[in-house]
């Protein structure tokens, strides 16, 4: 089925990222400021606010808001414990396709964690990366070879960010990409909330010759802003087995299969809805 975004959700998709970027910037922003700046009504800029407080993206005060505690994408220690049992079960189930001796990526998302962790007993593995706990785990606890890029520490989702262009230059082809995703979208493919993250994952995509994503079914209209993986580059996609039927139709109808793992449902914190057809991107 082909997705529709309506003009509303485009404009409400470019207020929020204007209202993200100037908490990062300022740390606060006022209803009134963001008004004036974003030529809507202060009741409109209240809703953006309050959308992206219940994605614990800030927090609100009176008249705005300021940065939450969590940050953007959530402290790291946070977001690891959410859906956890999820995660592992979706960690288990890619971590059979990697061999010994085989060069892989993984991102800095948790569930990319959950993936180095199930790989710890594999030998020769070449693994680039720039999320520093799971390069950390694999450094410490495993023979594996690491591979980071240079660049800037990212403290809300612990990820290195900056070019793999010299650090994947004529050394390591890449079999197997493993991705988290902050949101689904059939029609913009896989998103994620900051610019940053999103540009140093498409580098690993590109370098990947088969990119595997896993995500709990919760993420199936999650908010994202930026696309860092069409449909149609990913090899196949993994969730719990509370995906919607129609969700798993959709993208195989693209040429994508899906896996949707066994008895994974109740591990979710919030149950998805029982059908998702409109995708957030």
């Amino acid at each position: 089925m082909t997705e529709q975004n309506s003009p509303s959700d485009r404009y409400e998709g470019l207020r929020s990222e204007v209202i993200l970027g100037e908490l990062r910037a300022a740390g606060r922003v006022s209803v009134r400021g963001l008004s004036d700046r974003l030529g809507v009504s202060e009741v409109t800029i209240r809703k953006d606010l309050d959308a992206l407080e219940d994605l614990s993206l800030l927090r609100r005060v009176r008249g705005g808001a300021v940065n939450s505690a969590r940050g953007e994408e959530g402290a790291f220690a946070d977001r690891l414990s959410l859906d956890s049992a999820v995660k592992r079960a979706l960690a288990r189930e890619v971590g059979r396709l990697v061999k010994d001796g085989d060069s892989i990526a993984i991102d800095s998302s948790t569930s990319g964690y959950y993936v180095a962790q199930e790989l710890l007993d594999r030998r020769d593995l070449v693994v680039v990366t720039f999320g520093l706990r799971a390069a950390m785990l694999l450094f410490e606890q495993s023979d594996a070879t690491v591979i980071m890029p240079g660049g800037v520490i990212r403290r809300q989702s612990g990820g290195m960010i900056g070019s793999f262009g010299d650090a994947l230059a004529g050394r390591v082809d890449v079999r197997l990409g493993f991705f988290g995703t902050a949101a689904v979208s059939s029609q913009h493919g896989m998103l994620e909330l900051s610019s940053e993250e999103a540009v140093t994952k498409r580098a690993l995509v590109t370098a990947s010759s088969e990119v595997h994503v896993l995500f709990a079914s919760t993420k199936i209209d999650k908010f994202g802003l930026h696309s860092f993986a069409s449909s149609q580059e990913v090899t196949r996609l993994y969730t719990d087995d509370g995906a919607p039927d129609d969700f798993v139709s959709d993208w195989e109808a693209m040429g994508t299969p899906v896996t949707r793992v066994p008895g994974t449902r109740e591990g979710l914190s919030v149950r998805p809805a029982a059908s998702r057809r409109v995708h957030r991107g």
